[in-house]
């Protein structure tokens, strides 16, 4: 029989890939492991839902994104800030001055609670490992323009 006269239904779904998880140790700020937390609770609710709807589709893809949530979240490493930073760390924010007078802040998080347009870069990332390390006055490269570490916060 052709496979075109097959019930979709009946078909195997494909599988998805999984999520890729990075080489880099897990560290988290604490509002990055509520972010953990609360991915974990809405995809278990997902799951639930799914399967008394019996959706096999949307069963699969939660499945394979609460395996990848329950790793980071095994795998998180919680990192409290200094209270007064005296160079950039994780959870530090950094303020920047560039050469034309204005001013970028950045907060190094964990890889999965980076958001860039929010100000939160990973530790991980190009800006996150050349700010690493630096201290008030240090000059060096932020967003391919020069710029000074004007202030540290926690």
């Amino acid at each position: 029989m052709s496979r075109a006269f097959v019930k979709e239904s009946d078909q195997e779904l494909a599988a998805l890939p999984e999520r890729v998880v990075s080489p880099h140790p897990n560290l988290v700020t604490l509002a990055g492991l509520k972010q953990i937390e609360s991915q974990v609770q809405s995809l278990e609710e997902e799951r639930s839902a799914a399967r008394v709807a019996d959706d096999r589709a949307t069963l699969a893809r939660v499945e394979r994104d609460l395996r990848y949530w329950m790793q980071r979240r095994a795998s998180a490493r919680l990192i409290e800030p200094a209270a007064t930073p005296d160079a950039v760390r994780f959870g530090v924010r950094v303020t920047v001055r560039f050469a034309d007078g204005s001013e970028r802040a950045f907060r190094l998080v964990g890889e999965d609670e980076a958001d860039p347009a929010r100000g939160l870069v990973s530790w991980a990332s190009p800006i996150g490992t050349t700010l690493m390390g630096a201290v008030v006055g240090d000059e060096l490269e932020v967003l391919g323009r020069p710029a000074e570490i004007i202030s540290l916060e926690s």
